[in-house]
């Protein structure tokens, strides 16, 4: 099993990060200052800018950390 396979995608940690706060896709979003489609095609894996997720990881209380993969 390759690193990648192992790892969760973004949508995902969001997904679960926002559920385990037992808040909607509307909560998070105003919680973000962002619309709950955002929050949709966050988890869904779309292409989002970095300025969103940034939003959404702040409300939700996580970091980002950025990695090399090679």
């Amino acid at each position: 099993m390759s690193v990648e396979s192992a790892c969760p995608l973004f949508g995902e940690v969001i997904r679960e990060a926002r559920k385990k706060r037992g808040w909607s896709q509307e909560e998070l979003g105003q919680a973000a200052g962002l619309s709950r489609p955002t929050i949709a095609r966050v988890e869904a894996d779309s292409d989002v800018s970095t300025a969103t997720i940034g939003k959404i990881a702040g409300a939700l209380g996580l970091t980002l950390e950025l990695t090399d993969r090679s």
